[in-house]
């Protein structure tokens, strides 16, 4: 079984960088920006497991029926 360890940190990494750029867009008083930048981080995230999720149901459906 392969594990694609780099999927989680490139996640991680996405979700700390969000959180830096949220407190400082908040302590500079854009906190209408700072949810904008947070909404769009989650997006992107969420693209990705799609993504990967579309891989696996692909890779399972190759296996049950045998193509």
């Amino acid at each position: 079984m392969n594990v694609d360890v780099n999927a989680i940190f490139q996640i991680a990494g996405i979700g700390i960088i969000i959180a830096m750029i949220h407190s400082v867009l908040k302590q500079m008083g854009k906190e209408d920006m700072a949810h904008w930048v947070t909404v769009i981080g989650f997006v992107v995230v969420l693209f990705m497991v799609v993504s990967m999720l579309d891989n696996l149901f692909k890779e399972i459906k190759t296996i049950f029926l045998f193509q």
